[in-house]
């Protein structure tokens, strides 16, 4: 194909070292639009809360005016969650809008590196086993259950 085929590419001319540099704008947009680590954990507290609440995808979607696709992205940290829309998942959640930036950081590396914060809650699976675990009440079973999840732990590690 020759040049005159190709869709035509908007510039902006940028400062660099030598003097102005012409960047593609589009290229510059979905650079800064790109969700980092940050993003990442967000979706995850997202995910684990919408779970613990025993909401679907579609349920949370619903309340705060989107498409299931959306929140996936939002959970996978795909897509930046907007102040706005955290405010309103965060009141959907009954939650403070802050426990989603509980850790960030430095602290959140350290942390991140030996505790696992939240993300083992990112299955129905384990919230069914925490639900079922809290309204045991007596200490005895609850012990003999842990002891039988390491056991079972440590038979799959070999």
């Amino acid at each position: 194909m020759g040049v005159a085929s190709q869709a035509p590419i908007h510039c902006a001319p940028q400062q660099s070292g030598r003097g102005v540099a012409l960047i593609n704008l589009r290229e510059a947009a979905i650079r800064k639009r790109r969700a980092g680590a940050e993003d990442i954990e967000i979706g995850r507290k997202i995910r684990a809360l919408r779970l613990e609440r025993g909401l679907s995808q579609s349920d949370l979607a619903d309340g705060i005016g989107l498409t299931f696709q959306q929140v996936q992205k939002y959970e996978k940290g795909t897509n930046r969650v907007s102040a706005g829309r955290l405010h309103k998942i965060a009141e959907l959640l009954n939650t403070p809008v802050m426990f989603f930036y509980g850790g960030m950081g430095l602290r959140a590396k350290k942390r991140d590196a030996g505790d696992p914060g939240l993300s083992f809650m990112q299955t129905k699976g384990a919230v069914r086993l925490v639900r079922a675990y809290s309204e045991i009440s007596s200490r005895t079973t609850k012990y003999a259950l842990v002891v039988l999840a390491e056991a079972l732990r440590n038979m799959e590690k070999g």
